[in-house]
C-alpha cells in the first residue's frame, strides 16, 4: 500500500509534553460497536466485560542515550537492541566520524568500541570494563524521551518516573510501552473487582519505533527486530480466556505484536522467546487479540498502519480527525484510544 494513504494533518500543539495527572484521568476515545465515544481511561472497567484479559508489557526503560567523544569529535549514541552481554546495537549521531575499532568515551569513565556498521546506519558498540552494562548506563546514560518531546523541551528528573509504567520490571527497553502509562494501582483494583483480569509479557522496545517510514510503499519498509517473550503459563492463560468467551485486550502495540508473533494460524497462542519484526498493515488477519488500548500515533507511522489494519483505514482517519478537533493529546504522553473491532 502507498504510505501516503496513512498521512493526516496533526497540529503541533496536539503533541503532549507531559502526562495527565493522575495518570488514569487521561481521555480515552472508544471505538466499539460501530460507534465513537469520548471517555476517560478511568472508565475502562465500564467499557470491558467480566472475563476479559488485559495484557501488559513489563519491559523497563533503561537510560539508553549517551553523549561522548572520539578524539575531538562529539558522538551521540541511542542504544536500541542488545546483541550480547556487553554489545548493543545503537543509532549514532555524527556516525560519519566513526570507523571500526574506534573508542568512544562517555561520562564517568564509561567507554565503548565501535564495531560493525549496518546499512541502516546503526553501529554495534562493545562496552569496556568489568562492571555490568546496566551499571554503566546508570552512570553515563539518560532517559531516552521520544524525539518529538525532546525536541521541544529538555528531559528532566520527572521523566524518570513519568516515562516508566507501573508494570516495569524487566530492564531492556529504550522506549516505554506508553499505553500502560495510563494505569494506576487504583484503576487496577477497580478492574479486578469488575472481573477483568490482567497478565504480562515482555517486549524490549527499540528506538526503531520512532524511525519514519521512508519508503513510498509499505512493501518496501523494513522493520527493526525487537526481542520479546511470552511464557507457557501466560500463553495458557490467554488461550483459556478466549476458550471461555472472554477477550484478549492488548495494552499497547508492543503487547499486540508479541501476541500476534506467538499465535498460530489456528488461533492458539504459544510460548515465545526471540526476535520479532512483524509488520502489520491493512489486510492482516489478527489471530491472537480481540482488542487494543493504545495511544494516538504519528502520521505515516507503522503504528498508525497497525491500528488501521485492526479497525479499517477510513474509520481510523475519521477517529483521528475527531480526536484532533476535540483537542485530544497525542503520542507518548498523550491520551488513549480503546479499539474493539
Amino acid at each position: 500500500m502507498k504510505v501516503d494513504l496513512f498521512d493526516f494533518e496533526l497540529p503541533a500543539e496536539r503533541i503532549a509534553l507531559r502526562p495527565a495527572v493522575p495518570r488514569d484521568s487521561a481521555r480515552m476515545l472508544v471505538l466499539a460497536d460501530g460507534r465513537t465515544k469520548d471517555r476517560q481511561v478511568s472508565d475502562l472497567p465500564a467499557c470491558l466485560r467480566a472475563g476479559d484479559m488485559l495484557v501488559f508489557n513489563d519491559t523497563r526503560v533503561i537510560p539508553a542515550q549517551l553523549d561522548g567523544t572520539r578524539g575531538e569529535a562529539r558522538i551521540g549514541a541511542t542504544l536500541h537492541k542488545r546483541e550480547g552481554p556487553r554489545r548493543w546495537r545503537a543509532f549514532i549521531r555524527n556516525g560519519r566520524r566513526l570507523s571500526h575499532g574506534d573508542r568512544i568515551d562517555f561520562a564517568d569513565g564509561v567507554f565503548a568500541t565501535a564495531l560493525d556498521r549496518e546499512d541502516d546506519g546503526s553501529w554495534a558498540l562493545e562496552f569496556g570494563g568489568v562492571d555490568p552494562v546496566e551499571l554503566l548506563l546508570n552512570r553515563a546514560g539518560r532517559m531516552p524521551l521520544p524525539p518529538y518531546i525532546a525536541a521541544r523541551r529538555t528531559p528532566d528528573a520527572q521523566d524518570a518516573d513519568d516515562y516508566q509504567t507501573m508494570f516495569a520490571s524487566d530492564p531492556g527497553a529504550v522506549a516505554a510501552p506508553t499505553a500502560a502509562l495510563h494505569f494506576t494501582p487504583g484503576l487496577m483494583e477497580t478492574l479486578d473487582a469488575a472481573g477483568i483480569g490482567h497478565t504480562t509479557l515482555t517486549l524490549h522496545v527499540g528506538a526503531g519505533t520512532f524511525l519514519p517510514v521512508k519508503a513510498d510503499d509499505t512493501s518496501h519498509h523494513r522493520m527493526h527486530a525487537e526481542w520479546g517473550r511470552i511464557s507457557q503459563a501466560t500463553a495458557d492463560r490467554l488461550n483459556a480466556v478466549r476458550s471461555a468467551g472472554g477477550r484478549v485486550i492488548a495494552v499497547g502495540t508492543t503487547s499486540l505484536r508479541v501476541i500476534e508473533s506467538a499465535t498460530g494460524e489456528d488461533g492458539v497462542i504459544g510460548p515465545f522467546d526471540g526476535d520479532t519484526a512483524i509488520f502489520i498493515t491493512p489486510g492482516y488477519r489478527f489471530r491472537g487479540i480481540d482488542g487494543l488500548l493504545t495511544n494516538f500515533h504519528l502520521p505515516r507511522s507503522t503504528l498508525f498502519m497497525l491500528v488501521s489494519a485492526l479497525m479499517g483505514l477510513e474509520r481510523m482517519k475519521a477517529a483521528y480527525a475527531h480526536a484532533v478537533a476535540a483537542d485530544y493529546r497525542f503520542y507518548s504522553y498523550g491520551d488513549a484510544s480503546l479499539l474493539l473491532p
